[in-house]
């Protein structure tokens, strides 16, 4: 199945999500896209993040400065670039074009890490990852890092924010050794498409207090409200005097569940 034209229309992306499959291309310049339905799904289990010792330290270091949302494109070109082990990608031109298209609607997002600048210039976007969200799922895309714990901090402070937003189902599409070392686990993609069906349902529209709590509901929101969860998230670990290090209180809420 192919999608011509210059993008995937951001209705035929939801479509296919919402049906369980998405989109690769071949190479960068590849002008075509194709289908994915995988026989097996790896997911998340939102409840079932791994925090090591080691990256609950970072966390509470606080490293980096995490964002949501703002820099999408930059986190798309950066999944992207060539890796170690190839140059090609599977992100083409008309994907990135296409995934701009959604996050432009509300309906894409990006968790971005950030270093300071060793000349003193603006802040260095060192890793992050970038998705699509709807009712109660988000479908992780693709992360990249540039240094060292940089993609598993974005991937903590997602399932964090995830939690908060009324998310049951963070899709990773393929198995990888670290997705699995971070508590990821692979099923069957008939099992899978049940967990999708019954996580269609949309979130309500919360309003939060100080401490990140919901206090009411409104209308159904539009799509899945991970900045909302990101911001409930840092509201909370303000509350809890974590202002100056909200990783701290991530890798403390891991630390309680876990």
């Amino acid at each position: 199945m192919h999608a011509p034209g210059k993008i995937i229309e951001p209705d035929m992306l939801m479509l296919a999500y919402r049906s369980g499959i998405f989109p690769m291309a071949d190479s960068r310049d590849d002008p075509e896209v194709f289908w994915v339905e995988p026989r097996l799904r790896a997911i998340l289990p939102l409840d079932g993040f791994r925090c090591s010792r080691s990256l609950a330290r970072t966390l509470r270091r606080g490293r980096f400065r995490v964002t949501c949302n703002a820099a999408f494109a930059a986190v798309m070109a950066a999944c992207a670039a060539p890796r170690r082990d190839t140059a090609e990608t599977w992100i083409s031109a008309k994907i990135a074009a296409s995934y701009r298209a959604l996050h432009a609607e509300g309906r894409a997002h990006s968790i971005e890490c950030w270093m300071a600048d060793p000349q003193g210039g603006s802040d260095l976007l060192v890793g992050g990852l970038y998705g699509v969200g709807f009712d109660r799922v988000f479908c992780g895309e693709s992360m990249f890092s540039r240094v060292p714990d940089a993609s598993k901090v974005a991937l903590a402070w997602l399932v964090a924010a995830l939690r908060r937003c009324g998310a049951e189902l963070l899709d990773c599409q393929f198995m990888t050794d670290h997705l699995a070392s971070l508590g990821a686990t692979e099923i069957p993609q008939a099992r899978y498409l049940t967990l999708l069906r019954h996580a269609q349902r949309p979130p309500p529209r919360h309003t939060y207090s100080a401490a990140g709590d919901s206090t009411g509901a409104g209308d159904a929101a539009a799509g899945l409200a991970l900045p909302d969860g990101f911001a409930a998230l840092l509201a909370a670990a303000k509350a809890a005097g974590s202002s100056s290090s909200p990783g701290n209180f991530i890798a403390q809420s891991f630390t309680q569940t876990s």
